[in-house]
This record gives C-alpha cells, sequence and structure tokens, in this order.
C-alpha cells in the first residue's frame, strides 16, 4: 500500500479518458490523489465524457465506475489555487503525473514557467527529485516538442506518451486505455493487476 498522495494534472489535451482512468486505478488500490484540473483540462474533461461542466468532478468518478465510498480518496484543485499543499517542496507525496499534457504544459514544464499550481506542482517534482511522469498527448511532435520533452527528461522526468499495447488483447476501450495506464503505475512502483505482463 502506498501511504503518501499522488498528484495528477489533467491539462487541455485531448485523452481525458487516460486520467481519469488513472484516477480510478489509483484510489482501488488504496492511494489517496490530489487531481489538479487546468480550466482547459476541465472544459476537455467534461467534452469528451459527454457532461455538463458545471458537475462535479465527482460525477465524473462515479460515471466511470469509482464507488462512492472512494471519492473521500480525491481531492480536486484548480491551477488557481496557488497556495494548495502541493505547490510546496515541504508537502509530501509520492509522485506527480501529468495525464493528459498539452503542448502548452509541456512547454511551461520544460521551461520552468510555474504561472499555475499545475505546472508550479511540477517544478516541485523537479526541484524535490520526486517521480514526475508526463503523458504527452499530440501528434505528430515537431522539433519544439521533442525539445521540450527532452528538456523534462534531462530534469528528471519520465515522458510517456499514450501509446497502447495490444499484446494482453483489449477487448474495450477503457482495456486499451489501461494498457498505457498500468506503465505509469509500474513508473511510480504501484502494484496493480490492470494487465497480465508479458510471458505470465
Amino acid at each position: 500500500m502506498n501511504h503518501l498522495p499522488i498528484v495528477v494534472g489533467i491539462s487541455g489535451a485531448s485523452g481525458a479518458i487516460y486520467g481519469v482512468r488513472l484516477i480510478k486505478a489509483l484510489v482501488e488500490t488504496q492511494v489517496e490523489v490530489m487531481v489538479i484540473l487546468s480550466d482547459a483540462g476541465k472544459g476537455v474533461l467534461f467534452h469528451e465524457m459527454r457532461m455538463d461542466p458545471e458537475q462535479p468532478f465527482s460525477d465524473v468518478l462515479l460515471a466511470s465506475g469509482v464507488g462512492p465510498d472512494a471519492l473521500d480518496r480525491v481531492t480536486v484543485l484548480s491551477q488557481h489555487q496557488m497556495a494548495s499543499e502541493t505547490a510546496s517542496g515541504s508537502f509530501l507525496h509520492s509522485g506527480m503525473v501529468v495525464c493528459p499534457c498539452s503542448m502548452k504544459t509541456l512547454s511551461a514544464i520544460a521551461a520552468g514557467y510555474a504561472d499555475n499550481l499545475l505546472t508550479r506542482s511540477a517544478d516541485v517534482c523537479l526541484k524535490e527529485r520526486r517521480p514526475l511522469v508526463v503523458v504527452p498527448r499530440e501528434t505528430p511532435f515537431n522539433l519544439i516538442h521533442l525539445e521540450n520533452m527532452a528538456a523534462i527528461t534531462r530534469a528528471g522526468g519520465v515522458i510517456l506518451p499514450p501509446s497502447p499495447s495490444f499484446y494482453s488483447f483489449p477487448a474495450t476501450l477503457e482495456a486499451l486505455v489501461d494498457t498505457v495506464v498500468a506503465r505509469i503505475l509500474d513508473h511510480l512502483k504501484i502494484e496493480h493487476d490492470l494487465i497480465p505482463r508479458w510471458g505470465s
């Protein structure tokens, strides 16, 4: 069991399902999750989930199969709450995932441009040498994107594009997404049984 929280940032890129499935997987392993929603991320999330943006984020999780009892393990923050714990290096947690990560957010992290809670929290992870996993959702990548990814990698982050695997024969969209979520959990060193491991 992981006793420290995980921070999940959801920025304004397509692929909100990756972030939602990650949160679901984390709370199902009893991990506390601090979700940071950017303004654009919130808009994309509710659009792709086909839900009213006036609904609370808890409705998104419930619609995604998260049990009501697990909602107590989720704290939702906006990008504007700069005084939140995740903006401080003195707040202990087990790592952060930006999932999905827009190219705007990627560039801000790469440049150390900590102008909101999401990018500041990622910057804190790098300076404190805590795990930072960035899930960039764009295609194709131009040279600026790639150089920003290289800068984050040199600073200690992990770039983990949402490239699903097929060897486990996923039968649903959720199962396909979970092949990516499983790799994220591996990098956070959180045990899971989302997909069978090769050779198992």
